[in-house]
């Protein structure tokens, strides 16, 4: 019985993580794509960067969230917390990359 727990905790971690590095990345990614300030050209190091900032955003505000009591996990409040911090980083940093 231990061991279905142990497992239900782990699939419940990492599938966070997958849904947050997905949400994130495409947040991140659609800043980059639809910021309206004329680039230079498609960098792959930025667009994986936007990716990766997104990312780390979406997990950052989740994580901080349940830490100060604001919602649970799986909330509704979460997901929309996570879309909008994964927005206004990609967005901040699409600003300062262009």
């Amino acid at each position: 019985m231990a061991i279905i727990d142990l497992m239900a905790a782990l699939m419940g971690v990492s599938m966070g993580f997958l849904a947050f590095l997905v949400i994130g990345g495409v947040s991140g990614l659609s800043a980059w794509i639809f910021y309206p300030v004329a680039s230079d050209g498609v960098k792959r190091g930025r667009i994986l960067m936007a990716f990766l900032l997104g990312s780390i955003a979406a997990a950052a505000s989740s994580y901080a969230g349940q830490y100060w009591d604001l919602f649970q996990s799986g909330q509704i409040l979460e997901w929309a917390s996570a879309i909008f911090a994964a927005c206004a980083v990609g967005c901040v940093f699409t600003a300062l990359a262009k």
